[in-house]
């Protein structure tokens, strides 16, 4: 029996392995606009996004009838906006991940695109996207209540805010939706996740507070300590290294071990 010529004339890489390269001719484009349907297609996804994009001028809203004049200035009112979206966005990067084997449409999601790390980073950008989408309705509606605030009960109306407010608050966000996008990665369940993303840096925190040798340097791998200068827009040289030091700890080596994870990991469709 002899070799179809079609067969023959195929490159190597074609016959031995095809599911490294994936389908050709799927842009990285295709599969980010995928990733960003897929945040709102279960029904957990659809309600944590709304609440995310609503509960940010909700928040300026109550801050406008309940604070008082003075303290009603754009950096205060972004300030604010900050605290729900810290506690949400992470639960987003979560999901991302985990729906793929809590829903199991990850036999799916890679038949259709088998190259994974292409599928990750496909993922990270969408949840990016996002991110940075809410943290520009924060921005927006801070600046809309701030100038509601001075109309209304003339406020401060103060717009000090700088280049290191931005910064900062783009820094703790982003930071926050990378962690839960690292443990989501690491756990692959969604509850395992969920409880171990709010509940061990919190018994961390208490930990590292109890002992008094560690509590001076707390801020070196405890992460909540280590964002608490970004908080107030005093990043200093040292303050810096240690977010880089705890981040490293929180991000990163979860984030890494949890990408071998998915990279090796068998995916089942029951």
């Amino acid at each position: 029996m002899t070799a179809s010529p079609a067969l023959t004339n195929l490159p190597t890489a074609a016959l031995v392995r095809p599911s490294l390269t994936g389908p050709a001719g799927v842009p990285f484009s295709r599969l980010l606009r995928t990733e960003l349907r897929k945040l709102t297609d279960t029904r957990a996804g659809k309600w944590l996004v709304t609440v995310i994009i609503a509960v940010t001028p909700v928040i300026v809203v109550i801050t406008l009838f309940t604070s008082k004049p003075k303290s009603l200035t754009y950096s205060n009112l972004v300030d604010l906006t900050q605290t729900p979206q810290e506690f949400l966005l992470p639960a987003l990067g979560l999901l991302a991940v985990t729906t793929e084997w809590s829903q199991r449409t990850g036999l799916v999601t890679f038949t259709l695109a088998p190259h994974r790390g292409r599928v990750l980073r496909a993922k990270a950008a969408a949840i990016g996207v996002f991110g940075l989408l809410a943290i520009a309705v924060a921005f927006v509606t801070a600046a809309i209540g701030n100038l509601l605030g001075e109309a209304l009960r003339h406020g401060n109306g103060s717009w000090a805010f700088g280049f290191s407010g931005f910064r900062d608050l783009i820094v703790v966000q982003l930071g926050t939706l990378a962690e839960g996008f690292a443990f989501g990665m690491l756990l692959l369940i969604s509850s395992a996740a969920i409880i171990t993303y709010y509940v061990l840096p919190t018994i961390t925190a208490f930990a590292v507070n109890a002992i008094p040798s560690l509590k001076s340097d707390k801020s070196w791998f405890d992460l909540i300590s280590a964002q608490s200068p970004l908080y107030n827009h005093e990043m200093t040289g040292t303050a810096w290294l240690q977010w880089l030091v705890s981040f490293t700890i929180w991000v990163l080596v979860p984030g890494t071990f949890g990408v071998l994870r998915v990279l090796r990991s068998e995916i089942k469709s029951s």
